[in-house]
C-alpha cells in the first residue's frame, strides 16, 4: 500500500446503513423521547464494553513476575555469613540465601539435587558418590569443583577453626576423584548423612590463602561469595563498622532467578526494637518472636504464618540425683497431673502442639500423640490413685512421703530451667499443677550459660526444663542412646534401655524408611514406657510476612533458616496475561 492509499482510507467516510433515517426520527423524538433513547444508547455501549472486559478476564490469570522488595528485620547483627561458622540466626539467614550445597532440601521435607546432578549411595551404605554440575559455578563466575567442596570439609574439620559442625564429619573421608566427582566414605553406616550433603560450599580461590588463625577475621565473612540464589548487593555499617543492612538480589538472570528482586535484611538489639521497627513500617516481616508478640501483631492486622518445629521441650528427670524421681509410679504421676494443654492455650497462645513421647509431632502420624485424651480432673485422680497404691501419703504439710528401708522419702525435687520468660512461665504452671498432686517443686532459673556450663554439663540438677532441636532427620541417638549418658553427650535425662538402644542403632543404619520408622516406634514404646521424662510440647515458627508477598509455604522446617528453602516460589508483583499463553 503506498501513501496516496493509506491517505484515502484515513480520509474515507464510512456510510452506516439507515443513517439518514434514524437522524430523521431522532430529531423528531420529543425531549422526553430523547432522554430515553440516549439512556438506552449509552447503556447498551457500557454493557458491551462490560461484557467485553468480563469474556476478556474470564481469559486471564495472574502471574508472577520478577521484582520488588522484601525487607525482613532479625536479631543480632550477622557476623559469620559463612557455612562453616555460622552461629547466629542472622547469620544462617544470609548464609542460606547466599550459599548451595550439593543437594537442599524442599519445603515438603524431600532432597533434590542442588549443585550435584546426581548422587548415589553404595549398596552398604557407606560411600556417597555425588557429580557437580558442568554449569555449577560461583557469584564470581568460578566453576564449583570437586576441590572447592573438599577444602570446606577441611576447614570444617580441623579443630583451629572450632566450627560448629565438626561433629557432623568427624570421621568422614572426603576424596575429589575428579574436578567434577567427589566421595564420602563413612565408617558406619548413617542414613541422615545426605543432610551433610546440604551444606554451603566455600570458593576455595578465594579462602585458600586465608589461614586457620585468620579464618573467623576474614572480611568474606561479611562479604561473602557463595553459589546460591541471591548474591550481596549492598552492605551498610554502623560506626562501629557492624554491618547493620544487606540488600540481597538474585545471582542469576533470566527464568532461573527468583521472583523477588530485592531482599533486605536489618538488624536489631532485641525483639522490642525489632517489634517497633516493623509498627513503624521500617521492616515488612520478622520471625523468632514470642507467641505474645504473634498474638498482639495479628490483632493488629498482620499476617502471621506458622509451621511446627522439630523441637521436643520435655521436663528431663535425673534419676540418680533424685530418690523420688527413681519411683517410676512418682513419674508416670507426674506426666498425668501435667497441664500440658493448658501451657499452649495460655503460655504459648496456641503456637505449639502439647506431646507425648520423645519424637516431635508430624515426623510420622504416630510421634508425639497423646496416650490419654482424658479430661485434666480425671488424669489428676487416677494419678493421685498411684500414688496412693504405692505407699506414697501426704504429711502434715501435704506433701506426699514414702517410708522406705533407707527412712523416709519426700516428693520434693528441685525444677532447673533457663532464664527466658516462656519457660520461667512454664515452670511456675508445672509446680503450681503438682502442688496439687502433693509434690513440692523449686523452680531455679539459670542464665543461658550457667545453665549449661555448671548444670546441664555436669548433670547437676533433679529436674531439668529444656529443649531438645531434633531437627529434620529425626536422628535422637544423640539425645536418648545411653552412650551419650555423659557429657558432652546430649542424654540429659541419663537413660538406659538396651532394647531402645538397639532401635536407636538400626534406625540410624537403616537406609529404608519403613523399617526406619519401624525402628522408631519400638524406640518411642520403651521410653513411654519408662518415662525418663515429662514431654510437654512442640512449638511452632512464628514468621510475620507482607500481606502482598504470595507463594510463600513454609513447609517441614528443621531450623529457622528453612523457610528460605522455597524462597524462589515466592513474589511481589503480578501480571495478567491470556491462559492460552500460560500453559504454552
Amino acid at each position: 500500500m503506498n501513501y496516496n492509499d493509506l491517505r484515502a482510507l484515513l480520509t474515507k467516510r464510512f456510510h452506516i446503513p439507515k443513517e439518514d433515517l434514524i437522524r430523521r426520527a431522532v430529531r423528531r423524538f420529543t425531549l422526553a423521547e430523547k432522554s430515553l433513547f440516549y439512556f438506552f444508547a449509552a447503556l447498551f455501549v457500557v454493557s458491551g464494553v462490560v461484557l467485553l472486559l468480563k469474556v476478556d478476564n474470564s481469559f486471564l490469570v495472574e502471574v508472577p513476575i520478577r521484582g520488588g522488595t522484601m525487607i525482613e528485620g532479625v536479631v543480632g547483627n550477622p557476623r559469620f555469613i559463612n557455612p562453616v561458622l555460622a552461629l547466629s540466626e542472622a547469620d544462617k539467614n544470609l548464609t542460606s540465601l547466599v550459599y548451595s550445597g550439593l543437594v537442599r532440601a524442599t519445603p515438603t521435607g524431600e532432597m533434590q539435587n542442588d549443585l550435584a546432578d546426581n548422587v548415589t549411595i553404595s549398596e552398604d551404605g557407606l560411600t556417597y558418590t555425588a557429580h557437580i554440575k558442568d554449569e555449577a559455578s560461583f557469584q564470581d563466575g568460578v566453576p564449583v569443583t570437586a576441590d572447592d567442596m573438599v577444602y570446606t570439609i577441611q576447614r570444617i574439620t580441623d579443630p583451629a577453626i572450632k566450627s560448629p559442625l565438626f561433629g557432623n564429619w568427624s570421621g568422614v573421608e572426603v576424596t575429589a576423584v575428579d574436578s567434577r566427582t567427589l566421595t564420602f566414605t563413612l565408617k558406619r553406616p548413617y542414613s541422615p548423612f545426605i543432610e551433610n550433603l546440604t551444606i554451603g560450599i566455600l570458593p576455595k580461590h578465594i579462602w585458600n590463602n586465608v589461614s586457620a588463625d585468620e579464618f573467623s577475621f576474614s572480611q568474606f565473612n561479611s562479604l561473602p561469595i557463595g553459589s546460591g540464589e541471591y548474591k550481596i548487593e549492598t552492605v551498610e555499617r554502623d560506626s562501629g563498622g557492624i554491618p547493620n543492612y544487606y540488600e540481597l538480589t538474585p545471582a542469576k538472570e533470566g527464568t532461573e532467578a527468583p521472583y523477588i528482586a530485592h531482599l533486605v535484611f536489618k538488624f536489631y538489639p532485641s525483639e522490642a526494637d525489632l517489634i517497633d521497627a516493623f509498627e513503624s513500617g521500617d521492616i515488612q516481616s520478622l520471625s523468632g518472636i514470642s507467641p505474645d508478640e504473634a498474638v498482639s501483631l495479628k490483632e493488629k492486622g498482620a499476617k502471621i504464618v506458622a509451621s511446627p518445629l522439630p523441637r521436643v521441650f520435655a521436663v528431663f528427670f535425673n534419676q540418680s540425683q533424685s530418690k523420688a524421681l527413681l519411683d517410676k509410679t512418682v513419674r508416670t504421676a507426674l506426666d498425668l497431673s501435667a497441664l500440658k494443654e493448658e501451657i499452649v492455650s495460655t503460655i504459648l497462645d496456641g503456637y505449639a502442639t502439647p506431646l507425648d513421647g520423645p519424637l516431635p509431632p508430624k515426623l510420622y502420624a504416630w510421634s508425639g500423640t497423646r496416650s490419654t485424651t482424658s479430661p485434666y480432673e480425671a488424669r489428676l485422680e487416677y494419678a493421685e490413685s498411684l500414688l496412693a497404691a504405692n505407699g506414697w501419703t501426704k504429711n502434715a504439710e501435704g506433701i506426699l512421703e514414702k517410708k522406705s528401708k533407707s527412712g523416709t522419702i519426700i516428693l520434693s525435687f528441685t525444677l532447673s530451667t533457663s532464664d527466658n520468660p516462656e519457660l520461667k512461665s512454664v515452670g511456675d504452671l508445672l509446680k503450681e499443677a503438682w502442688a496439687k498432686l502433693g509434690a513440692r517443686v523449686e523452680v531455679q532459673v539459670f542464665d543461658p550459660g550457667d545453665l549449661n556450663q555448671s548444670v546441664i554439663r555436669p548433670r547437676h540438677y533433679d529436674a531439668l526444663l529444656f529443649g531438645e532441636v531434633v531437627g529434620r532427620d529425626a536422628d535422637v541417638y544423640p539425645f536418648w542412646h545411653s552412650s551419650e549418658r555423659n557429657d558432652p553427650g546430649l542424654n540429659i535425662a541419663l537413660y538406659a534401655n538396651s532394647k531402645a538402644d538397639k532401635a536407636l542403632e538400626d534406625a540410624r543404619t537403616q537406609s529404608n524408611a519403613e523399617k526406619r520408622e519401624a525402628d522408631y516406634k519400638i524406640f518411642d514404646a520403651e521410653v513411654r514406657a519408662d518415662v525418663p521424662a515429662v514431654f510437654l510440647y512442640s512449638p511452632s515458627f512464628l514468621y510475620v510476612v507482607p500481606k502482598n508477598v504470595k507463594g510463600l509455604t513454609l513447609g517441614d522446617l528443621g531450623s529457622s533458616e528453612d523457610r528460605f528453602l522455597g524462597i524462589n516460589d515466592w513474589y511481589v508483583e503480578t501480571d495478567k496475561v491470556w491462559r492460552i499463553f500460560v500453559n504454552n
